[in-house]
């Protein structure tokens, strides 16, 4: 593999002003706090620099981003601390803008892994359901499922109704 001759830190900077509030917006959606979210943008980042991948394209590295932030918050989600773990009362919530827009973000904040990351790369990252296939390894019809499921939880907490 051939990697370009520029200084080892240029790439990675120039991929942090490009792609860090996105990656962190991911976070903030799968891990629900700022700190966690900051945490984990930068340990993507420290990933990026460790592994130096070569990458075909740009869209080729913005995918493998985000898939390893992705993998990242699951780990952090998956582990025993965390589960344990006590929220502080009066804690700053995640400012996202209208009322009606945080009330929405806490509700996708609050879905299954799966759907929410779905519904988040697709709603709030524009992502094609073609894309979010490639960058989670999964079917497009996986997608479509997720993105299906997704919102029907979604409609059930906005009527306030019980999922069946």
């Amino acid at each position: 593999m051939q990697r370009s001759m520029t200084r080892p830190g240029n790439h990675v900077m120039k991929s942090y002003e490009t792609y860090a509030a996105m990656l962190f917006r991911i976070a903030v959606v799968h891990l629900g706090s700022r700190e966690d979210a900051e945490e984990a943008t930068q340990d993507t980042f420290i990933k990026l620099m460790e592994k130096a991948p070569v990458f075909q394209d740009d869209e080729h590295q913005k995918a493998w981003l985000i898939r390893v932030i992705t993998n990242h918050c699951y780990t952090l989600l998956g582990r025993g601390w965390r589960k344990r773990e006590v929220k502080l009362d009066g804690a700053e919530p995640i400012a996202a803008g209208a009322p009606e827009d945080t009330a929405l973000l806490h509700l996708v904040m609050a879905l299954p892994a799966k759907y929410k990351t779905v519904i988040h790369l697709y709603y709030y990252e524009d992502y094609r359901v073609q894309e979010i296939s490639s960058i989670l390894q999964i079917s497009e019809s996986a997608v479509k499922m997720r993105l299906q499921r997704g919102r029907q939880l979604l409609k059930l907490d906005l009527e306030g109704a019980e999922p069946q």
